[in-house]
């Protein structure tokens, strides 16, 4: 796991360093400390990583501007922050967590479980995606989410006036963050179950649901079965 750790005050970001090394070990393939919102940028720009760490308060810079282009990247973001008055204005923007200080070992265990794995009844108050578009971060109010098509490594958002913008992030991530109106329905699709309009059933066994617009997604036999019994 390759982790960087933004933090202005030194101690509390070898604290941060040395929880994680005492909880990943091994796990850890490289581990790095940034200070200021200038040099992170930089570093970014740079080196690839799985796991920001962030805190919002950096010498008096707001660590939101780090945060809304943090967030497009391929990565996923964890707070580490005492402004839990902001924690709210942070899963917006689609953080994994918000940890609050001092930080408490098991209470950072936790933070690394729910980015292993997408942790069940958990809030999902996002409201955004934040997506790299040229040089300028593009937000996307998640109403104005259509559906979600997973290709590669990265994903093609289809909004619902028509418009296609792909996002760094692969589906998987973004289902750990996405709310729970958002359905995978495929290995390749995620969509707003709020636009299900009806199943339809094609020759050879191939099914599919057709959206308000009428356009039509492949839903995958399991989930045809698992939808089909839940939905009116």
């Amino acid at each position: 796991m390759r982790i960087l750790i933004v933090e202005d005050e030194a101690v509390a970001a070898r604290g941060i360093e040395r929880l994680l090394r005492e909880i990943l070990s091994d796990a850890i393939e490289s581990l790095k400390i940034q200070h200021s919102l200038t040099a992170s940028e930089i570093f970014l720009q740079d080196s690839p990583i799985d796991l920001l760490f962030l805190d919002l308060n950096l010498n008096g810079e707001d660590g939101f501007e780090l945060l809304k282009t943090a967030v497009a990247g391929s990565f996923h973001t964890i707070i580490i922050s005492a402004n839990t008055d902001r924690a709210i204005e942070a899963f917006q923007y689609g953080v994994i967590d918000f940890v609050s200080k001092p930080v408490r070992i098991e209470r950072l265990k936790q933070a690394l479980d729910r980015y292993r794995n997408a942790m069940p009844h958990q809030p999902k108050p996002l409201k955004y995606l934040s997506v790299k578009k040229d040089d300028r971060v593009l937000l996307i109010n998640i109403d104005e989410i259509l559906y979600l098509e997973g290709c590669d490594n990265y994903v093609k958002i289809h909004l619902k006036n028509g418009e296609v913008e792909q996002h760094r992030k692969t589906l998987q991530s973004l289902e750990m963050i996405l709310p729970d109106h958002f359905i995978r329905i495929h290995k390749s699709y995620i969509l707003d179950i709020r636009e299900f309009s009806n199943f339809v059933v094609r020759t050879g066994s191939k099914y599919y649901i057709e959206l308000k617009n009428k356009s039509l997604l492949p839903v995958s036999r399991g989930k045809y079965k698992e939808l089909r019994e839940k939905m009116p």
